[in-house]
């Protein structure tokens, strides 16, 4: 069948004017944020300036000089509710200055670490957008998770452009099953396509259509958030503890994959280090996290994750290894940091 791209949404409001949204920057980053793998939906549109859409709402935000954070509604039903579900979706009920105390009083390498990437917080996503975007992750570069993303996003009611980028709504599930799997393969996506249309097909069977459901799983337990989710066609473990941790509320959760399983053998679980990652070492990972840094784990391990990228690892000091870790560790840390 050949895909319907979405049509443009009639003209709504619009605030031309940036307005403060009352967070520093030690309590939002948008380069530690946005561009760090969360999400692959918001594009840089400016010097520190990201531009992206929830819901029904084309919204922009900055740091102005002082880093302070500003926003700017594009497009909108409604200012009130555009800001309501901004505020919701940068999960502001959450104090990292808080969170941040707690870490640094049990790891001294992390209170270092805050000083350099402070404001990284995790976001709370629509689960249906998540869910969608990390089955375009499973074995992929960001490039191409991007551009698989920014198909998907096509599909969905157009919002607006924003320095040259066009933004769409997020597609519901009955806007997402007309697309066919061949549809998706011609796009590029690969073997991903049949998880994509499976995943699809399984929402729709599902009360509320899909999107009711995977709102109903903020509600349990992680491990049964996780266990209904890898019941969807290419979910598993790693990719249901994302959707977990950046859409469903469950702060603790720990996506495992070989650059996470790296950063808690070199210094939270030393004696598994030099062995290889398997899928009965996950809740090795997952209990040393949680014990170290507590029911918010999954914001210290992504701060851990954002300072091993290239990107951020170039505005850590040289020396920054020799900064005290368990004793045990420490000549190997300070040897890897030689290294490298």
């Amino acid at each position: 069948m050949k895909t319907t791209r979405g049509t443009a949404a009639s003209p709504l409001s619009t605030n031309t004017k940036w307005a403060p949204l009352n967070i520093s920057q030690s309590e939002l980053s948008l380069p530690l944020t946005f561009p760090t793998g969360q999400t692959f939906r918001w594009k840089q549109t400016g010097y520190l300036q990201f531009s992206g859409t929830i819901g029904p709402h084309l919204i922009s935000l900055k740091h102005h000089q002082n880093g302070d954070v500003c926003y700017q509604i594009h497009h909108s039903p409604s200012e009130a509710d555009a800001k309501s579900a901004l505020l919701d979706f940068l999960n502001v009920g959450i104090s990292l200055a808080q969170l941040w105390e707690v870490f640094s009083s049990s790891d001294p390498r992390f209170a270092e670490l805050a000083k350099y990437l402070a404001g990284a917080r995790v976001l709370r996503q629509d689960p249906l957008e998540c869910l969608l975007q990390f089955l375009c992750s499973s074995n992929n570069n960001i490039a191409r998770i991007t551009k698989m993303v920014d198909f998907i996003s096509s599909l969905g009611t157009r919002l607006g452009h924003v320095e040259g980028f066009e933004f769409h709504q997020f597609p519901s599930v009955e806007m997402l099953s007309r697309v066919s799997e061949a549809d998706l393969r011609k796009a590029g996506f690969g073997y991903r396509a049949k998880y994509l249309t499976g995943t699809v097909n399984a929402l729709q069977s599902k009360s509320g259509g899909g999107a009711e459901w995977l709102m109903s799983l903020r509600k349990l337990d992680l491990q049964e958030a996780v266990d209904a989710l890898c019941t969807l066609p290419g979910v598993g473990p790693k990719v249901a503890a994302c959707i977990s941790l950046f859409s469903l509320d469950q702060h603790h959760a720990i996506p495992v994959d070989t650059h996470v399983w790296q950063i808690a053998t070199k210094y939270l679980i030393p004696e598994l280090a030099g062995t290889r990652l398997t899928p009965k070492h996950f809740s090795r990972v997952e209990e040393a996290f949680v014990n170290k840094y507590g029911k918010y784990a999954g914001w210290a391990q992504t701060l851990l994750f954002i300072a091993e990228l290239p990107s951020q690892k170039a505005i850590l000091p040289s020396d920054f290894c020799d900064i005290k870790v368990k004793k045990s560790t420490k000549r190997k840390d300070r040897e890897a940091c030689n290294n490298s």
